[in-house]
């Protein structure tokens, strides 16, 4: 707690964005006199991205957590191996008691297993309520994605990792934070931001989104206080995050077409029909072809 609280009063040496004024009311454009076409309106430029500092770019790299991107599910696991064994080894050796070394054995293999049974790939099918939970959003069905996840308990950290892949190839992870050691009036987006800009540097806010890019990585850090008592840091690849936007477009689920009969007797071309009760028979027709019944004349 001390070292929160220490972080969040370091931050607040970092000043807010200042609140940008109101836009005046724009009077109406003049008419352009007989005979003259009036000047196309201007297009507001672009947004300019800011890429981070060389500073700050390596304190953001630190997400990589010894992981790459374009990593297979395999390659992954490996890493999450050394790191398990190096962390058991430890506490291992520090121990003479045998019972105590077994159950410290069985507990690194378990760690492992844990996290190769957590794979999943999002095919349209029921995958264990990650479609309603915190990672909500950083995953679409039918689109080759898929995941594995894996709780980071150790030193007094609360979190859990999660890596997407795409095509087979990791391109990004995230990370979730609890913070719910913090006092209820602190859990709120503006300690949130003073946090995450004091560590990682001024960054792009987007309503409860904070995003930071470089040519190599964008990390975006996501409010989930109000729902999940968390936050969400996520580094992705940028050329898979284009790509993957633009795939899961196409194939977006598309409403049904409306059924053959029914739109044999919808006005779609604008066209008068005629009226409703001179047409009863058609009607009737419609709603045979549907299952129903006429009605009773």
């Amino acid at each position: 707690m001390k070292r929160i609280s220490l972080l969040l009063v370091a931050s607040l040496g970092f000043g807010s964005a200042a609140m940008a004024a109101p836009d005046a009311k724009k009077p109406a454009p003049a008419k352009a006199p007989a005979g003259k076409k009036a000047p196309p309106e201007k297009k507001p430029a672009p947004k300019k991205i800011v890429p981070v500092s060389a500073e700050k770019k390596k304190v953001l790299a630190e997400l990589y957590g010894g992981f790459k991107f374009g990593m297979t599910k395999d390659d992954v696991l490996k890493v999450l191996q050394k790191q398990i064994d190096e962390r058991f080894e430890e506490k291992i050796k520090s121990t003479e008691d045998i019972t105590k070394k077994d159950k410290l054995r069985s507990e690194k293999k378990r760690e492992l297993t844990d996290v190769t049974k957590s794979y999943v790939e999002f095919n349209g099918k029921n995958v264990g309520g990650w479609d309603v939970s915190i990672i909500e959003g950083e995953f679409a069905h039918k689109t080759n994605e898929a995941m594995l996840d894996r709780w980071e308990n150790k030193d007094g950290k609360n979190q859990r990792r999660f890596f997407f892949f795409a095509d087979g190839k990791l391109w990004k992870m995230a990370i979730s934070v609890d913070v719910s050691i913090l006092p209820e009036d602190k859990r709120n987006f503006e300690t949130f931001s003073q946090v995450m800009q004091s560590k990682y540097g001024p960054g792009d806010i987007d309503g409860g989104t904070i995003n930071w890019y470089s040519d190599e990585f964008e990390v975006r850090a996501v409010d989930k206080l109000k729902s999940y008592t968390a936050l969400i840091l996520a580094i992705e690849e940028p050329k898979t995050k284009k790509q993957l936007i633009a795939l899961r477009a196409e194939k977006a689920d598309k409403k049904p077409d409306t059924s053959p009969v029914i739109k044999a007797v919808i006005d779609t071309d604008g066209k008068d029909k005629p009226d409703v009760k001179a047409n009863n028979n058609a009607i009737d027709s419609v709603i045979n072809a549907n299952g129903g019944k006429p009605k009773k004349k």
